[in-house]
């Protein structure tokens, strides 16, 4: 089974003092760490399992600079057997619509049985790369995908839903596929591992290899733009409402009318 894993190097902001660049659009990213894409590290665990478990290859692709060279290794330290990196100027930014086309443009000639994204990123949280992606392909797609069984010809998926529900589907191949954390545990990436495709080639596409225009990616092709980022301000603590459950509601009824939000 030919496994096409797309992955995202991040920022990693859990524990850091974030602060708003010059731009106003985008983080300062100058004194943070850079990392796989958390989601992004189960997919590519995924794929690699189910090469071991019935053959085939895997390929990690991402859009980046040079710097994303250390994920593709990473992914190719676990078990990829190749990668393959986009990367443009025109390529600033786009937003989730322009990437999934990026994307696209370059997956659509490949061979694949299946394409495995994380079904959110660490760094924006929108989940809109891979629904996108499937449309573009013209391919069925499932998301937040919590365990992977392979059948004649298709996948049966379980998804992870709101209020702990969860749902089965059965999905023909070729598919796309979002994968949800917690679907298996990420190998550890040895020094070892990592010096031993130290010098694989990752090939690199610019926008002409792709057969896209610069209006096609960046804001020019972006269904949306960021006109401002900004830290929110600490407002009022949270008021707890406190008695009978008649009491509470009542209460709560009167604070809604004086704010307006209640006839």
């Amino acid at each position: 089974m030919d496994i096409i894993v797309c992955v995202k190097r991040v920022p990693d902001t859990s524990e850091a003092d974030v602060k708003i660049d010059g731009s106003g659009k985008n983080i300062d990213l100058e004194d943070l760490t850079f990392d796989i894409n958390e989601w992004d590290n189960y997919a590519i665990e995924e794929a690699i399992l189910i090469k071991e478990k019935v053959g085939g290859t895997v390929t990690a692709i991402t859009m980046g600079p040079e710097e994303s060279n250390e994920v593709l290794r990473r992914c190719m330290a676990k078990g990829a057997d190749a990668a393959i990196r986009l990367t443009d100027d025109a390529f600033e930014g786009s937003d989730g619509y322009a990437i999934a086309r990026i994307l696209h443009s370059a997956i659509k000639d490949l061979s694949f049985d299946a394409v495995f994204l994380g079904a959110q990123a660490g760094d924006d949280g929108y989940g809109v790369v891979g629904p996108m992606l499937a449309e573009m392909l013209g391919l069925p797609h499932a998301t937040l995908i919590t365990k992977v069984d392979l059948e004649d010809g298709k996948v049966k998926v379980h998804r992870e839903l709101e209020g702990g529900l969860e749902e089965v589907v059965d999905i023909n191949l070729p598919a796309v596929l979002g994968i949800q954390t917690g679907i298996n545990e990420p190998r550890y990436v040895s020094i070892m591992g990592i010096r031993k495709v130290a010098k694989k080639e990752i090939p690199v596409k610019g926008l002409a290899d792709i057969g896209l225009s610069a209006d096609d990616v960046g804001e020019a092709g972006s269904k949306t733009k960021i006109e401002c980022m900004y830290i929110p301000e600490v407002g009022e603590v949270a008021e707890m409402i406190e008695g009978s459950p008649d009491e509470a509601a009542a209460k709560l009824a009167q604070i809604l009318k004086e704010k307006g939000l209640m006839g």
